[in-house]
């Protein structure tokens, strides 16, 4: 089954987020299963020579570090955060769910390290997600 494929529009807005200051990379993920559907920014199969995306579940996408320009730039495969991602989003959901009920659901969802903030926005068939320096406090 073909996953859904974003819009032109779409398309234009993370080309648009992609050339930020401080923005790393964007993804476009599938709501239902987790599966890259765009990706900028971040170390993709194509590059690393692997032609599948990992389920969601799955380690295969996981960097190990040996990449140089990987380790060096500090980003991440984006088979690695798409499935992190999708775990984080799946719990939260099930938090908004238990604490407000069924009718409820996340509209945003922000993660802020030292190093980098993630910003990642729900949609009914997709998952938004910019990765993107920590500004300065």
């Amino acid at each position: 089954m073909q996953q859904p494929s974003p819009s032109e529009e779409t398309n234009n807005l993370l080309a648009r987020l992609s050339t930020r200051p401080g923005v790393q990379g964007t993804l476009i993920l599938s709501r239902d299963t987790g599966v890259i559907v765009r990706s900028s920014g971040l170390a993709t199969d194509e590059e690393d020579g692997d032609g599948e995306p990992a389920p969601p579940g799955s380690s295969h996408g996981q960097a190990n570090g040996t990449d140089g320009e990987i380790k060096k730039k500090g980003t991440r495969k984006a088979k690695e955060v798409a499935r992190l991602v999708w775990k984080f989003v799946q719990s939260a959901g099930e938090m908004v769910e238990e604490l407000n009920g069924a009718t409820d659901e996340s509209k945003l969802l922000r993660v802020r390290t030292k190093r980098n903030e993630m910003v990642i926005v729900p949609d009914a068939k997709f998952l938004l997600v910019v990765l993107h320096d920590t500004p300065p406090a």
